[in-house]
């Protein structure tokens, strides 16, 4: 978990924890004396065309999927074909057009999920490409992004190869379940015998409890101090692509997966004022342990010896704030999952933890330095996920993800 600033089994685990819809309005019509509520508006399409993926920006949908898979296209042309056929899927599923019509006794054109008229349910749509897509492959060597590289555990991780790495990444955001998965659905079908699903994983996001951020398994608030999306002087130092990286590159970012599993067990045994002091912030409120709002700055100069905030605190740790540190900061994406229960009927709870970033160096791998050893570190299991590169966004209806990549140069 991370302030920026699972298969694993019931041993404790560490490192870091970067924790962290549209709502269709209902008028009304006045008739002889009596209100007529009208029927909900179906949610706007997200925009899909763009310099950036749209998903990277976007705020925490209430569901996601993430998935991995790696590519079986037989050279160049057909990885070509691929990256086109997710596009154009991707672009469809997320204009909430109708599925096409098929007589009878024909395949039908889509699942029926979401009933014959699918609405875009604030879809989003994702891809990556991970460091193994660069082999010998594709003829792809020379182009692989500056600072992509394979994921590597940490000290106290417990990685599982099944959950872990992959050619491609996808992240699938919708206001359902059901729209996700419909939505991965489709995509795999459409892509079969050119990419082959290695690892799926589905979150959610709470609502928010009262307000502010949405809270994790451990009851705290995840993501109050991201860094302002809408702000593009921001993100252009800290999301995107910088412009010593790889020509095709721009408007692409960095992606870390991360699958954390929260040893829920372990947590609950502990006082509501040692939880607080592992993460430096009030449970209920959200604000560090100097202020009063979830929005306040932590007050790290006059608390420098670490009194009030520990200094060994997650949030001191992750982000201390100073000007050493400020280039470090993520853009994070986290979600909740639930997978039942493991072998000693334990609850498999966690965060299925995104960032996006620059450099992953500099920013993710950083941080998960400042944090090792952390007093939380005993209350999580990192068991997955992988380093990627979000492409580029398909500019307009000719353009395709993966284009620039396979083109230019």
């Amino acid at each position: 978990m991370t302030d920026p600033g699972a298969a694993a089994g019931p041993q404790l685990g560490r490192r870091a924890l970067l924790l962290g819809g549209a709502v269709a309005t209902a008028g009304a019509l006045a008739s002889c004396g009596a209100e007529q509520p009208t029927a909900p508006r179906p949610p706007s399409p997200a925009p899909f065309h763009g310099e950036h993926q749209a998903g990277i920006l976007a705020e925490p949908a209430p569901a996601v999927v993430v998935a991995s898979a790696n590519v079986l296209a037989a050279d160049r042309k057909e990885l070509a074909e691929l990256f086109k056929a997710i596009t154009d899927r991707a672009r469809t599923l997320v204009s909430g057009k109708a599925p096409t019509a098929t007589g009878i006794g024909d395949v039908p054109a889509d699942p029926g999920t979401l009933g014959p008229t699918p609405e875009p349910s604030g879809l989003t749509v994702t891809l990556g490409v991970g460091a193994s897509l660069f082999d010998d492959r594709y003829g792809l060597a020379g182009r692989k992004p500056a600072r992509l590289a394979r994921m590597e555990p940490f000290e106290g991780d417990d990685l599982d190869p099944a959950w872990c790495h992959g050619d491609l990444s996808l992240v699938v955001a919708a206001d359902s379940q059901d729209a996700t998965l419909r939505a991965l659905r489709d995509i795999a079908r459409h892509t079969r015998g050119a990419m082959q699903l290695n690892w799926k994983i589905d979150g959610s996001t709470a609502p928010a409890r009262p307000d502010g951020a949405p809270r994790n398994h451990f009851g705290f608030k995840d993501g109050t101090a991201n860094p302002d999306a809408a702000r593009p002087h921001e993100t252009a130092g800290l999301v995107w692509a910088a412009p010593d990286d790889q020509p095709w590159t721009k408007g692409g970012s960095y992606q870390v997966v991360r699958l954390i599993r929260m040893l829920v067990e372990f947590w609950d045994r502990i006082s509501i004022g040692e939880q607080e002091q592992i993460f430096g912030r009030d449970r209920a409120s959200g604000a560090p342990l100097t202020g009063n709002a979830e929005t306040d700055d932590p007050d790290y100069a006059s608390d420098p010896a670490g009194k009030i905030i520990p200094l060994t605190s997650h949030i001191r740790l992750a982000n201390p704030r100073t000007a050493e540190t400020d280039g470090s900061r993520i853009l994070r994406r986290a979600y909740n999952y639930s997978r039942g229960l493991d072998s000693n009927g334990n609850l498999d709870l966690g965060l299925v933890f995104t960032c996006y970033q620059q450099d992953v160096e500099r920013q993710f791998a950083a941080i998960q330095r400042r944090l090792d050893g952390e007093p939380l570190a005993d209350y999580i299991a990192p068991f997955g996920g992988g380093y990627f590169f979000a492409l580029p966004g398909a500019r307009d209806e000719r353009d395709h993800l993966g284009r620039a990549l396979l083109e230019q140069g």
